[in-house]
């Protein structure tokens, strides 16, 4: 059963990492740059200021804080510690049909941390603002998408290592959605009074 998942992973990998061309690769590229990503960043932080106040971005930084760490520190133990499976563009896995874009390989890669922390973030930032804005959610939740599918082009990830990693960012999303809650509730109540 799970040679016959590994085997269709493999198969989509290679199906879709084989779409690409020289033509987007700068933009996938692009896409799959944490950096930058700051100027939509930057926009959300305005965002929840404008809803919540100052009380409620303190809260949202240490909420987001938490949020990637817990997403990154999970993948990492994932990768590193319990299940060590080779990335497709290792020579040992797939690595000679692999249309490796990305400058290197890295070692392991299940599951995605950035499929994990762009849909930890995507949850977390539609639920807490789709109040306020109507399509905030499934626009975050359409970047987390193609941030996430940059790693399939790019030649580092498995198809299956993105799906895990949405189903670990969305139950890390629900969860800092409770906690930002809670601390909303507990030490800024006056900003959910705040509709603009």
């Amino acid at each position: 059963m799970i040679e016959t998942l590994h085997e269709l992973d493999q198969e989509l990998f290679l199906f879709l990492n084989g779409l690409g061309t020289s033509s987007w690769d700068g933009f996938w590229l692009f896409m799959t740059e944490k950096f930058y990503q700051i100027p939509l960043y930057l926009v959300l932080l305005l965002l929840f200021y404008k809803y919540y106040g100052k009380k409620g971005t303190l809260i949202t930084l240490l909420t987001v804080a938490l949020l990637i760490t817990a997403s990154d520190q999970l993948a990492n133990l994932f990768k590193y510690v319990l299940v060590q499976r080779p990335r497709p563009c290792q020579p040992h896995a797939i690595g000679d049909l692999t249309r490796l874009v990305a400058e290197h390989c890295g070692r392991y890669g299940f599951f995605s941390g950035h499929s994990t922390s762009s849909m930890a973030l995507a949850v977390f930032t539609g639920l807490t603002l789709r109040k306020y804005l109507k399509y905030i959610f499934p626009f975050m939740i359409c970047w987390s998408i193609i941030v996430s599918y940059s790693r399939i082009y790019l030649g580092v990830h498995y198809p299956g290592d993105v799906l895990v990693g949405w189903t670990a960012g969305t139950l890390l999303g629900l969860l800092a959605y409770n906690v930002f809650n809670w601390g909303i509730k507990k030490y800024a109540p006056n900003a959910l009074e705040t509709v603009t």
